[in-house]
C-alpha cells in the first residue's frame, strides 16, 4: 500500500521532532546547552509530545479506509 502525501509530510515531521528531543536531552545531560537550560528545556516540552501526537495522526492518516 502506497503512503499517502499528507501521512508523509506529518512522518517526516514526527522524524524530525523526535531527533530534537532528543538532541535536547543529550544537550541537557552533557552540560551547559548551547541554546541555554530554559530554552532547551522548552524545546524538549514543546518537541516530545508533538513527536507522539504527529506520528499518531501519520498513522491514522495512512489507515485503509
Amino acid at each position: 500500500m502506497p503512503m499517502k502525501p499528507l501521512a508523509g509530510l506529518f512522518l517526516a515531521l514526527a522524524c524530525v521532532l523526535g531527533i530534537a528531543s532528543t538532541g535536547c536531552v543529550f544537550e541537557l545531560a552533557y552540560g551547559e546547552p548551547d541554546l541555554g537550560v530554559s530554552t532547551t528545556s522548552w524545546i524538549l516540552a514543546v518537541a516530545a509530545p508533538a513527536t507522539i501526537g504527529t506520528l499518531v495522526v501519520a498513522i491514522r492518516l495512512n489507515k485503509p479506509a
